[in-house]
Order: C-alpha cells, then structure tokens, then sequence
C-alpha cells in the first residue's frame, strides 16, 4: 500500500489517526476514523480504500474487505500488493473466477516475489483451466529452477491438459527434488498410468506403500489401477490393505462393500456399508448399498428401519428417494414410486434409477414410456470405460468361431477318454438356457429338494476352462488331463459351498448353453436340463434386465446384438447337441408356471431323486437361500405369477427389427410366428 505521503496534509493526518488506532488493536475505531474521512471526501481515496480493505479483512467483513480492496485496485490495477490482498479476500471467500481475474498474466509477470504467478497457477488449476495454471507455473520455475511442489503442480497441470508424458517429466523432476513427498509419488504414479506406462505406475505404487507403511493413499491408488485393468483380485486385496492402514476411512470402507458385493461376499459386504455409515453417517451410497444389498437378498422388510436410521443422521431426503422408491414397489404402489423417483438426484445412481422407474412404468402399462427408460438405462450402461459393447462383440466372435470348429471329424478326432471314476465323484447336473428362460424359477425349486446342492452362477466350470485354454484343447486331453480338470473342479465348487458326497449337485448356469463340449468332455454322464421360454419373451426381459456387465451380459444392451447372441448360442448347443447326444430334460417355462408339479415330478424322478413335497414350497426355498444372483431376485419369492408371459405382444412394435432372427427358434421350440402375432394388450 502506498504511504500518507501520496495524500494532502489533512488526509495524510486523518490516515495517521487510523493507522495508530489499528495498531493499538482499535479496529472499529479505525475503521470508522476512515470511513468518515471517505464520506467527507479526500483527495487521494486509493489510501483510504486499500486500509479499509485490510481493517475489514481483519473484523472478518470479508465482503466489505472485497469492496474497498476492489475500488483500490481499480484506482491503482498495477499495484501488487492491494493486488494480492484482493485476490486473497477473495480466494478466502471461494470467490475463485473473480480472484484469477485479478492475477493475470501481466501482474503474474511483473511480480518479482512471485506471489500473484502462484497465485494465478493454483486458482486456475482449481477452475481446470490447465494451460494458464501451466503458464504461471511456468513463470515461477524460470525464476526458481529447483522450486520441487510447483513442479508438482506444472505435473498435474500437464495431465490436466492430457499431455501426460510432459507431466510425467515433470513430477520426476519435483521427486528429484523431494524425493521423500508421498502426493508427489501418487501424482507421478497417475501420470504413467494415464500415459500408457502402467507396469512403472505399479511398480511406483508398490515402492510408495512400503516407503511409506502408514500412509493407505498408495494402496487405494493401487486398487483404482488393478480395477480398470480387471483384475479384480489384486484390486481387493490391495483395497483390503489400505482398509488396515486407515480403519477410520468411510471412503474406504464403502469401496470394500462395493467389491465384497461384487463377489457375492454378502456379510462381509453388509458389515463394510455399516461401519462406513459409522465413520460418515451421511455417507448416502452406504445406504444405497444396504438397500441393493436387502433387495437382492430379500430382505426388503429392512428397508423401512434403513430409510429412518439415514433421516435421523440427516441424509439428504433426494438420496433417500431411490430407497423410498423401492419401498413403495415392494407394496406394489407403483405411481407413488414412480412420484417419488422424480425427487431423485441425477447424480445418484443414474443407471438403477432409469431401470427403477421403466420397471414401474412397466408395471403399470405405460409400454412406450417404459421400453425408452430401459433402452437409456442400457445407453448409459454402454458408456462404460470397460467397453461392453467391444467385449460383446469379440463374445459373439468367438462363439461363431467355436460354431465352425464343431464338426464331425472335430469331434472323431478326440483322444480316447479312459476311465475318469477314479475320483469316484458323481458327475454334477447342468441347468443351462438362455438367461431369464426360468432358470433361477427352477433351481429353487430343486433347492427345495433335501438331496440336492444347487451352485447358482459361479465360476468352477469357467475357471477350469480357462485352464485348459478354451475349447479348442480338448481333443488332445489325456484320460489324467481329464481328471486334474475334473478335481479342479471339485475344488472349486468345495471353495464355495459343501458338497456331501450323497447329495446330488446341480450347476445353474445358463450360458453353459455353450460349454457343452466341456461339459461333455470332463462329465460324459452328465445331466442337462435345457430351460426354454418364448424367444421374444426372453430377449425382452433381457433387454430389460439390469445385469452386470461381463462379456455375454453386454450383448444386452442393444436388441440387434442380443437377438445375434440368441441365435449364435443356440446354433452353438444344437450343433453340439448333434454331436454329443447327452442325456437333455426340457423344462419349458410357460408349462412350468401353468403346471408346476406336473412339470417337477416328472423331472425329479429323472434326475434320480425321490418325490418331495418342499419342492413345491418354492417361496420359502427363496426366502432361506439368501443373496440371489440373477436378474431374477425380485421375483422369486412372489407367488408363481404369469404377467410376464406373452408380455413380449405389447412391445412387439420396438421387437420389430429382431423378429426375422427370433422366428426360426420360436418355430422350432413349439411356438407360433411371431411375425403373424397379433399385437394385443397383456398388462
């Protein structure tokens, strides 16, 4: 600030006054010595704007402080000092677009004591405008070469800009120089990540865990890194040390229940949200997780004591809609479910929520309204940075691939078998169709039987495949390959649940509709039950349903690629089917629900087992067998119901473009055309 001299006799005495009167702590009385003297009128009121500028800022009137600090700097732009004091009342108030408006480039440049530079770097970084963050930190390392944190800063400027290999030179600039700053390390690590060096970024993460062993930043970087590269143990397991490192981490903690979700780890999973709603009780995705985590679970009933605990930790009401939403379903008040979602955040969970409400606008017969909301669930699901839709692709590749290969001289050409009963294990059955054909309808039924263990989705049989190198290795297998595969198999299916040995197992899994050739190969004893539903019927409900995307899942996300799905698997089992001749019980869905006992018995008794009444009890089977996995959970512990059947005839306009593919396989499975269908009204 420029001294009284500057000012007339008087104003420089009046200005005296002031200044005494702030340095004996007389704030007010300083302030009102000025503001008088203003009112009165000076000669030189730059003096008296730039000290009531910095009075104000110090009886914490910020927004007085500004306004003085402001009218100085317009009577005087170039002056650094008011130019700095403004430019920190403002930063001080969050007022940070006005602040960079002050620090510009000309007063950056003609500060020596590079305060304004730094100033313009940190508060353009803050408003993502990278290149003049850059600039500035620029102008502060032409003076000051060996300045390591704005070094640090140029780095993550850099990759702001996406110029990733000159934050990489950068952030190792400012680690030569601080080699001991552990935001450096995890900054760096970012950087070589994002420019396509993903083996040093890891190895960068690892050497700043041990470096630092208290810090649980390198290790939570660690899990970001391993799960867009999709290796979802080394993610959990690196999530899992960080968890150790820092216990008292909501953050953390709800990332756990998120993974342990994933793995179907439900009590581990619960436990995780609940301690993250511990540590923040207005962590709303803690909530939103429990509540996924009851409607998979069947545990609905919870939703009610969850919604009051998350209004007595003042959750916001928004966030609470979605849980609201799937509370009023649950009592089939569906307009009040759909009113409510209205109140719903974009932001809070944008893909369940879209599939919430078409659910609802299904329920209650809007068809159009409904099929839009599911088709822009699925878009948002297709803009994925893991690439569904590419991963769809290479599936169906595959799958024609392994179509091709399935010839008769193929299958001549395998190497006799042996004998594979040294394990002395019994063959498992398999229960495959395509998805949402029943299948998880049926196997609660068959869970209801006291002689059976049934293994819903899990991953022995694809594990063991990926051992042996996919199908194209099993015509060379040797009777021993044949049983290391089979007990790496049993060892998978014992990892996951008992298996006594008088207890027959049965394998859901509905796309194992194209492993039949391995299925053969390790279990030539084997029994298949094929589940069948209407074509169209079953590519709606897929369309529809909000699964997770793995590679055969995101072929749902659009009509045309689920239809050549469709098609490709079925040429897949037929074809084997031809080839193989195992030993197939169909169980078609639209029977099952018209005729439940009469459709179970018979296939019980072919499966070997004795007739049990609790078959029948399926809704408390369903109630008992906790996490449900499939898209199915929120249906089967309903009374056998029959809406969904024949509910493809309301939609059949938006299954226009798919029918020429569905047709053929609705011919051959019994069913009339649906091109000469009539369209009519089942809600």
């Amino acid at each position: 600030m420029t001294g009284p001299a500057d000012s007339s006799p008087k104003d420089a005495e009046i200005l005296g006054q002031a200044l005494q009167a702030a340095q004996a702590g007389q704030l007010e009385r300083a302030r009102d010595i000025a503001e008088n003297a203003l009112s009165a009128g000076v000669s030189e009121a730059l003096q008296f704007h730039a000290f009531l500028g910095m009075v104000h800022a110090r009886l914490n009137a910020l927004p007085e402080a500004t306004r003085h600090l402001a009218r100085a700097h317009d009577l005087r732009p170039q002056d650094l000092t008011i130019a700095c004091n403004l430019i920190a009342i403002l930063l001080d108030q969050g007022r940070h677009e006005e602040a960079l408006a002050v620090a510009t480039l000309e007063l950056a440049r003609a500060d020596q004591q590079l305060r304004i530079a730094r100033y313009r770097g940190f508060l353009a970084q803050n408003l993502e405008r990278f290149d003049d963050a850059a600039q500035a930190y620029r102008i502060v390392l032409d003076a000051q070469p060996d300045d390591a944190e704005c070094w640090n800063n140029l780095g993550n400027a850099l990759a702001g800009m996406e110029d990733y290999a000159g934050a990489v030179t950068a952030l190792e600039r400012a680690l030569t120089l601080a080699p001991g700053s552990a935001p450096t390390r995890l900054n760096l690590a970012s950087a070589l990540n994002a420019n396509a060096e993903e083996e040093r970024a890891e190895s960068e993460l690892q050497r700043a865990a041990n470096d630092f062993p208290a810090d649980s930043r390198p290790l939570y970087q660690l899990y970001i890194l391993y799960k867009g590269q999709q290796k979802p143990g080394e993610a959990l397991d690196a999530l899992e040390q960080a968890a150790r490192r820092d216990p008292a981490s909501a953050e953390i903690q709800l990332k756990l229940g998120i993974e342990y979700g994933l793995l179907r780890r439900t009590d581990e999973a619960e436990k995780a949200y609940r301690k993250a709603i511990e540590l923040n009780p207005v962590e709303t995705d803690a909530y939103l997780g429990l509540a996924i985590q009851f409607e998979h679970m069947n545990r609905e009933e919870e939703f009610t004591p969850l919604l009051e605990r998350a209004r007595g930790n003042g959750v916001d009401s928004g966030a609470l809609a979605f849980i609201e939403a799937l509370e009023l379903r649950r009592q089939k008040r569906f307009e009040e479910a759909l009113e409510k979602l209205t109140a719903l955040p974009e932001d809070i969970e944008p893909v369940r929520a879209h599939h919430l409400r078409a659910t609802l606008l299904d329920r209650l017969g809007r068809t159009d309204e409904a099929f839009s909301g599911f088709s822009a669930s699925n878009a948002l699901q297709a803009d994925n940075p893991t690439q569904p839709l590419e991963r769809a692709t290479n599936l169906r590749i595959k799958l024609r691939e392994e179509i091709d290969l399935l010839t008769p001289d193929w299958v001549d050409s395998w190497s006799e078998a042996g004998t594979t009963s040294a394990d002395s294990r019994e063959d498992p059955v398999f229960l495959v169709g395509f998805p949402r054909s029943g299948t998880t309808l049926l196997d609660t039924f068959l869970m209801g039987h006291p002689s059976t263990v049934v293994m819903e989705e899990q991953p022995p049989l694809n594990l063991v495949e990926e051992m042996l190198g996919g199908m194209e290795a099993l015509p060379d297998m040797t009777p021993a390959a044949i049983r290391q595969a089979r007990a790496m198999y049993f060892a998978e299916v014992e990892k996951i649940q008992p298996w006594p040995r008088d207890k027959l197992l049965i394998d859901k899994s509905p796309l194992f509709l194209y492993r039949l050739p391995l299925i053969r190969r390790l279990f030539p004893k084997a029994k298949i039950i094929l589940a069948l539903r209407h074509p169209c019927d079953v590519l709606l409900s897929c369309y529809m349903a909000n699964f997770r995307l793995n590679s055969a899942m995101s072929n749902f996300l659009r009509l045309e690629d689920a239809a050549e799905f469709y098609d490709l698997c079925f040429r897949h089992w037929i074809t084997a089917r031809e080839r193989f001749e195992p030993d197939v019980s169909e169980i078609v869905y639209e029977k099952l629900i018209d005729d439940t006992e009469g459709q179970v018995r018979p296939l019980v008794e072919w499966l070997g087992l004795d007739w049990d009444e609790r078959l029948l009890d399926h809704t408390t089977t369903a109630k008992a067998r906790g996490l449900i996995t499939t898209a199915s959970y929120s249906q089967v512990a309903e009374p056998i119901y029959r809406r969904a059947s024949g509910r493809w005839l309301r939609y059949r306009h938006h299954l226009a473009p798919v029918l020429d593919t569905l047709a053929p396989w609705a011919a051959r499975f019994g069913y009339d055309d649906p091109r000469e269908t009539d369209a009519r009204d089942t809600a």
